[in-house]
């Protein structure tokens, strides 16, 4: 009989565990599926050559590609960890190359972006502590008084009252019921991934950031060589005109202009130094240097002939981090919701302990001061929620209405990232035909130039038309030399608008420089030129 009922506790302990086994499992968090959004084909404005080639071939690719590459819908692939490559090294300056590397190891955001995800990480695991039990360990003394019934008296016997001494381990454990805590977790693990994309997008922004900002400074070069030699023209020009008036040639009329000129040239000259300063020093905030312990040598700007190959619009959802860290904003909403939904039921704390108890302290230590309480009436236990004035309610319908933001956020973010690549490919295919014709007229300005120097020198035109002259001469190499910094502040934010590099890089004068591989083949990247991680920021 003994053995019967030893057997039957057995059978109701393991069906009791094999009920909250399957209660575990059972997790109210709604799958998640990531959103389709609506991407074109083709990007409208790329190079028209790769239009064409396309374009005679439409038919027999549209038959053969697959629908990621041809289909109007793609759902996001985030690739964190795909190799972005140093894409600034297709430029071929070793200066900029120098500059990157000492971005990378010592630019404040970086680091700082670098902390908060070492944050995240230390969050997921927090949160992932919930899977096991807690461990307490106790030791002192409790007065206490017991009741007559829990000693099995008479109502007339009143209690007991006594000191216990108790040194004792303590144990408890939350059962995953209906999968609070692994909606908890997937949360968390979800709001690190985002801060890991974050932190690629800060990385990213700080490469860009320099190298736009070390182009803007060698444009910032160029112009300053124009106005040293525009000056240095003038000067020569008014030694030519105060002779002439000593002589008697002209009239003092075009001596005041020509100083006018020399003077107006020298103080736009001033100008651009004060502009050059000012980049300089953003230019040492983000290599992590005081301005003052920062100087940056002038060199007049190379004209950019790099070319970055946009690949396709679907390929954009796996390449920009801020668009990763949308999705994976989505993905912790939708955690959320099922941990939201979760407070709707049951939850069920176990705990007990183990150890000594006496009434004396010199007797704690005997092995017939053994005592043990084994839950899940040991403290708290199965509680089931009946009524909070709707606060679950609420907090479930907030929890549904911040994923449909982040879905709506993320939607957003795709279609300003199509919008911004748009923005550089035009800017670049016209920035192509605009720089022609604006050398063009740099060439024309400067043969009307020598001209009407000539001619006044003959006495055939006055002294306006050479001013005339000189300043088209100016006015024209300095809108080319804009146009020359903002094609490669284009090409530079191209690049950004891309995600980054994405394969092997090639040095510009190659076929097909920068090349961005298409997403339907992932490089190869090699150790010596992988992006910097999180961890080795942090240690810097």
């Amino acid at each position: 009989m003994k053995r019967f009922e030893s057997l039957s506790g057995w059978g109701r302990a393991a069906a009791s565990g094999l009920l909250l086994a399957l209660l575990a499992a059972c997790s109210v968090e709604p799958t998640y599926k990531r959103p389709e959004v609506d991407t074109p084909v083709a990007f409208k404005e790329a190079p028209a050559a790769a239009s064409a080639t396309s374009g005679a071939s439409a038919t027999s690719a549209t038959s053969a590609a697959s629908p990621q590459d041809t289909g109007t819908w793609k759902q996001a692939q985030p690739a964190d960890d795909a190799h972005r490559g140093e894409w600034w090294t297709i430029f071929g300056d070793p200066q900029l190359n120098a500059l990157e590397e000492q971005a990378a190891a010592a630019n404040q955001d970086l680091k700082a972006a670098a902390a908060r995800v070492q944050q995240a990480r230390a969050v997921t695991q927090a949160a992932k502590s919930d899977w096991f039990p807690k461990f307490d360990a106790g030791f002192g003394p409790t007065r206490e008084r017991a009741s007559a019934a829990s000693q099995f008296q008479p109502d007339s016997a009143g209690g007991t009252t006594g000191t216990i001494w108790r040194a004792q381990v303590g144990a408890s454990y939350e059962t995953d019921l209906f999968g609070r805590v692994g909606s908890n977790v997937n949360a968390t693990r979800a709001d690190e991934q985002q801060t890991e994309a974050l932190f690629r997008s800060v990385q990213l922004s700080l490469q860009a950031d320099v190298a736009q900002n070390y182009f803007e400074l060698r444009e910032l070069d160029t112009d300053q060589d124009l106005y040293r030699r525009t000056v240095a023209l003038r000067e020569d020009t008014l030694k030519l005109i105060e002779r002439r008036f000593r002589e008697g040639d002209i009239g003092e009329l075009d001596v005041s202009r020509a100083r006018n000129e020399l003077a107006s040239a020298r103080a736009d000259a001033v100008g651009v130094a004060r502009q050059r300063a000012a980049s300089e020093h953003s230019l040492a905030i983000l290599l992590g240097k005081p301005p003052a312990d920062f100087s940056f040598a002038e060199a007049p700007l190379v004209p950019v002939t790099a070319r970055v190959p946009p690949g396709l619009p679907s390929a954009l959802l796996e390449r920009r981090p801020d668009i990763s860290a949308a999705e994976r904003a989505m993905m912790a909403a939708n955690a959320r919701v099922g941990l939201a939904k979760s407070a709707f039921f049951p939850k069920l704390d176990i705990t007990g302990a183990f150890g000594l108890e006496s009434a004396t302290l010199g007797d704690l230590f005997k092995w017939s001061s053994r005592a043990f309480i084994l839950g899940p009436f040991a403290g708290t236990a199965l509680t089931l929620p009946l009524f909070d004035g709707g606060r679950r309610k609420a907090n479930l319908a907030q929890a549904r209405s911040k994923y449909d933001e982040d879905v709506a956020q993320y939607r957003q973010q795709v279609l300003v990232a199509f919008r911004e690549v748009e923005d550089n490919l035009s800017d670049l295919r016209l920035l192509d035909d605009q720089l022609r014709e604006q050398n063009d007229a740099v060439v024309a300005s400067q043969r009307a130039a020598h001209l009407s120097r000539t001619q006044y020198t003959e006495g055939a035109v006055s002294y306006l038309d050479v001013i005339d002259g000189e300043r088209q001469v100016l006015l024209t190499q300095l809108q080319a030399s804009h146009l020359s910094g903002t094609q490669a502040v284009a090409t530079v934010n191209l690049i950004r608008a891309l995600g980054g590099g994405w394969g092997d890089v090639k040095p510009a004068g190659d076929e097909a420089v920068g090349a961005v591989a298409p997403a339907s083949g992932p490089a190869q990247a090699s150790a010596a030129t992988a992006s910097v991680s999180v961890d080795q920021v942090a240690k810097r």
